[in-house]
Formats: C-alpha cells, structure tokens, sequence
C-alpha cells in the first residue's frame, strides 16, 4: 500500500510532502538538488527560481530532516535508494544530480548504487571520502554534536555554523535563507547524519561512474579544500573541475548567479533527456 502525500503551493513552486518531502519548480529535463548537512529544499531557492526556465527543478528533504521521515538505519546505501525512491514518487526515469557537501556524497553513492537513475552530476564542495586530511572520525562526530548534546537545536547554532564555513561574498539574504533552511533540520535528523558522514569513502570506486560530472570547489573552503575536488575529479570517468575564487563552503548561496550558469552550461550538454510529467503521489 502506497503512503500518501500532500501537494501545496508555495511561493511559485510546489511543496510535497509525504514520507520523502520535496520543493520543485519548473518543467524540462529533471534536475534534483540533494542539500548539505545542515540543509534543506530551502536552501536551494537560488536555484529553484535560477533554473526553472530550463530544468523541473527537485530539491528534496534528505530522510529525516524537514518534513521528510526518518530511515533506519541511515547509510549512504538507504540515502542512495531512498533518492531513487524519490525519482520513482516524482514519476522521473532519470535524472541529473546537484549535490552540495554532504549531498555530492548522496549523488556519489547514487551513481554508483543506482547508475541508470542518472544522468549527470553536479558536485559542489564535496569529497570523494572523509577524513582525507586525517580528521579523526570520532574527534569530529563529537565536535559536531556537542551543541546537540549541551541542548542546543539545528536553528540555535545555525547562523554561527554557515557564517565559518562561507567565504565573503555570502549575502545577508544568502545567509538568512540559509539559516531559515538549517532550522528546519531536527535535532534527530541531524544527529544521524553526523552519525554517517565519516563512513563515506568512494575513492577505490569513482572510476566505476560513467555519468559526466561537474566539480565545483571553493578557492577559500576550509571544510573541503580544492585538493579534494582534485582528487574526485581525477578518479570520475570524466569530470572536469571548476575552482571558483574568493568563495568558501557555500558556492550554491554565495555565487548563486555563477553557480547557476554552470550548472545551465553543464547539464544543456546533456540534452535529449526525456522531460518529466509530475506525478506527486505514488
């Protein structure tokens, strides 16, 4: 028996809620947009109005975070089925992936647990593994859930967290979008997530994924510095790598304009993927 969902509009787009919550916008070639660690469908507005002239635009809520509910246990392997889940809720064959962070890792293990459900890959500050600078796993498990544990919610920490990882050119809109996506993350969603991150390490399998891929990484990004783009680039199949000046950890909201015309320029590459038909409720 299939769970329902609910469908709403909402400042120009479409909200869906049910057991994998998403936001889309637009008609075309589908496009989803997978949200970092302390993300949401939110946090992708620049791109969901950017884009939708060209793309349907999908940007979900990850398993237990916003209105989507939780999966147990949560892996990169049910964050993976849960995005092709997701694809078959939105009556969608194929698609692209835009990944930011912690979603660039989803898109990874997407392409490689489900590869006909993709067709390109847009990787933005992301990594092909954890701990490629020696971070001790359980060091940073701790250090992210200290707030948490200290009773601290996602919306408490929220605006100190985005402003250390961003670079200068973060708008105060940008941020407050940002924060408002981040609050929307329960503090169960979160834990789990800072539970998985340090499992994800694809480096002896990139060379496996055939869908072209894009690598955005940040000039100032501290949480994946370009040395990590470099590594991914260099093991995909075919990927080419862009470095973007002056921008840290949030390419996607500090250089929303530039962010959009590569993702415009690399995905109209690929064209002659079959548009969709929305199909909200499976």
């Amino acid at each position: 028996m299939s769970n329902p969902s609910s469908r709403h509009a909402v400042a120009g787009a479409v909200d869906v809620d049910g057991p994998l919550a998403w936001r889309e916008t637009g008609d075309g070639e589908p496009a989803v947009f997978l949200h970092g660690l302390g993300g949401s469908r939110t946090s992708w507005e620049p791109q969901l109005t950017g884009l939708r002239t060209e793309f349907r635009c999908i940007a979900w809520d990850m398993p237990g975070y916003g209105a989507s509910v939780p999966v147990a246990p949560l892996t990169f392997a049910t964050i993976a089925d849960s995005v092709a889940r997701l694809l078959d809720r939105a009556g969608v064959d194929r698609a692209h992936l835009v990944g930011e962070s912690f979603g660039g890792m989803h898109a990874l293990h997407t392409a490689l647990r489900h590869p006909q459900r993709v067709a390109r890959l847009v990787l933005a500050n992301t990594s092909p593994a954890f701990g490629l600078d020696g971070t001790d796993p359980a060091a940073w498990r701790a250090a992210r859930l200290a707030a948490l544990d200290a009773g601290l919610t996602p919306a408490d920490i929220a605006a100190d967290v985005l402003t250390s990882i961003a670079g200068p050119a973060l708008s105060d809109d940008a941020l407050a979008m940002r924060v408002a996506g981040f609050a929307r993350v329960p503090a169960s969603g979160l834990r789990a997530a800072v539970e998985c991150l340090p499992a994800h390490d694809v480096r002896e399998r990139l060379g496996a994924i055939a869908a072209p891929a894009l690598v955005v990484a940040g000039g100032l990004d501290t949480e994946t510095p370009v040395a990590y783009s470099r590594v991914l680039a260099d093991g995909l199949q075919n990927a080419e790598l862009i470095v973007l000046d002056g921008v840290g950890h949030l390419a996607v909201s500090e250089v929303p304009q530039t962010f959009n015309r590569l993702v415009r320029d690399f995905l109209g590459r690929g064209r002659g993927l079959a548009p969709s038909a929305p199909r909200w409720a499976i």
